[in-house]
């Protein structure tokens, strides 16, 4: 899917990312993939918004060097909001909601000389939260070329 128009002289393109979760809870690096619609979309400056169409899954930012650091938070998230509770929602996946919600379903990173311009240690996460399923990710690119 591409979707692109101009308003004067500022560029917006979207695209779509597929992606399959393997566990309930789990955070997917997704930021080389970002970086290449990034660098696809020939935008030299500007801004890149990240949205996930889901309810119970999400985007986050942080460090993708320590693989311990994803593992703390989805911990952390599981202490915050337990698979098992007292839920009221019949379908079994409340605490994927709470934990959706918690984290965001959107982020935004400047797009500088054409790259994504994020931190040394900083990553785009996916954050499944009722998996495994497949998934959309939009990624939109605004700016000038």
């Amino acid at each position: 899917m591409l979707s692109l128009f101009t308003l004067r002289g500022v560029i917006s393109i979207w695209k779509e990312i597929n992606l399959t979760s393997c566990d309930r809870s789990q955070l997917i690096d997704i930021t080389a993939q970002v970086a290449a619609e990034v660098a696809r979309s020939g935008i030299k400056n500007g801004l890149c918004t990240v949205f996930i169409p889901h309810t119970t899954a999400g985007i986050t930012i942080n460090e993708n060097t320590d693989p311990n650091v994803a593992r703390d938070m989805l911990n952390t998230l599981e202490h915050l909001a337990p698979h098992k509770a007292d839920y009221q929602h019949a379908e079994g996946n409340s605490d994927s909601h709470v934990k959706a919600s918690l984290v965001g379903s959107s982020c935004t990173v400047p797009v500088i000389s054409g790259q994504l311009h994020m931190g040394t240690w900083q990553g785009i996460y996916f954050c499944e939260f009722d998996g495994p399923r497949n998934r959309r990710v939009k990624v939109g690119v605004f700016g000038e070329s």
